[in-house]
């Protein structure tokens, strides 16, 4: 008998299939993954609008689609892994396009060295450099997701960082504000 479960004690994968997203300056790039959350594959490679956002609705329309658990974005870290102008901007389009999911999870993961990576697969791939540009940000998508899946897959534990959640309470101390016990 063929089981898909884990071992016990291995981490398992959420259920569902997800949608990666790689924001570019021009364009956006989407991919997905099966419901089994074992591979990313590319879907599609928006124009971005900077102006109306008008891209976010078919990447709404994708998610709706494809009734996905969640939406991982992208997020563009600098290689000592501070942050910058470019993730200070995703930061702000992830939150925008979170607030039109309206209750769909978005998730901001490391996507660093992400479009080398694409390029180089697509380099492998047989894709004429030429093709490259057209094709790059759905690639970049896949990198993105399938790092996200694995990471999950590896840890237990969904990778990045969840937007709009609650932030971590703090322990609080076991004085009072006079600095006596209660």
């Amino acid at each position: 008998m063929v089981r898909d479960d884990p071992p016990d004690g291995a981490p398992r994968l959420r259920p569902g299939a997800r949608l990666g997203v790689d924001v570019g300056e021009a364009r956006v790039g989407l991919a997905t993954c099966d419901p089994a959350g074992i591979l990313a594959t590319p879907v599609a490679t928006l124009r971005r609008d900077h102006e109306h956002r008008s891209e976010m609705d078919e990447i709404v329309a994708e998610a709706r689609d494809r009734a996905v658990i969640e939406v991982v974005v992208g997020l563009p870290r600098h290689l000592s892994g501070a942050e910058g102008v470019a993730a200070r901007s995703i930061r702000d389009y992830a939150a925008a396009l979170h607030r039109r999911l309206g209750g769909t999870p978005v998730r901001l993961v490391d996507e660093r060295l992400s479009t080398v990576d694409a390029h180089r697969s697509l380099h492998t791939s047989g894709v004429p450099g030429r093709e490259h540009r057209a094709r790059v940000d759905q690639a970049a998508a896949v990198v993105i997701l399938q790092a996200a899946l694995d990471t999950e897959r590896n840890t237990g534990r969904p990778a990045g960082e969840a937007l709009g959640g609650r932030k971590p309470r703090t322990k609080r101390s076991a004085t009072t504000s006079e600095g006596t016990r209660p």
